[in-house]
């Protein structure tokens, strides 16, 4: 069963067949949470032109901002590896955990102690209503795969993380890995 391979900190990999989806085609998601009341989770690899200062001036610090998902796009999330500095962080899995205190965060990036490595922010965020998910799955939307990054995923380059992630599938995945975002414009 689907729901039951589904768990919290894997990864969600687009099948390519998601042309022209601009959230998702070639997306990778943090699954953040999974239950039986739906699913929540973060697109690692879809960059925006945003810096979090841009966002929040008082932040001196040039963290890209990342597109989490079509969901709640004008509120600000954040995962991170460092739960020993920032209270009231919740574990996703291996290591990485979502939110906390954003005023003590604010002054640890401040001054210095938290680098690009150790947290990622996002607008918005992806989110599955009860057995959407499963739904998608059935049908042939998302790769469940492993974070065999744990807590490093936070750091990891986006740029080519979905092609990444195809050529590690292998087999008929591989075509994929070169084909243009677009196939019509091939």
């Amino acid at each position: 069963m689907i729901s039951e391979k589904l768990k919290k900190g894997h990864l969600l990999i687009a099948e390519p067949s998601i042309i022209g989806d601009l959230s998702f085609n070639r997306s990778v998601i943090l699954l953040a949470d999974h239950n039986k009341e739906g699913s929540i989770g973060f697109i690692i690899n879809k960059p925006l032109k945003y810096t979090i200062n841009d966002l929040i001036p008082e932040i001196d610090a040039n963290f890209k901002i990342y597109n989490g998902g079509p969901v709640e796009q004008d509120n600000l999330y954040f995962i991170h590896n460092i739960p020993e500095l920032i209270p009231n962080s919740v574990e996703i899995s291996n290591g990485i955990y979502w939110g906390g205190d954003f005023e003590s965060t604010k002054d640890l990036i401040n001054n210095g102690s938290i680098s690009k490595n150790n947290i990622r922010f996002f607008l918005g965020y992806t989110g599955w209503d009860e057995n959407q998910l499963e739904n998608e799955m059935q049908g042939n939307s998302w790769i469940i795969a492993d974070n065999n990054y744990k807590n490093k995923i936070i750091g990891k380059s986006t740029t080519h993380f979905w092609k990444e992630q195809i050529i590690e599938l292998g087999g008929d995945y591989l075509i994929w890995s070169n084909a243009p975002e677009n196939p019509y414009l091939n």
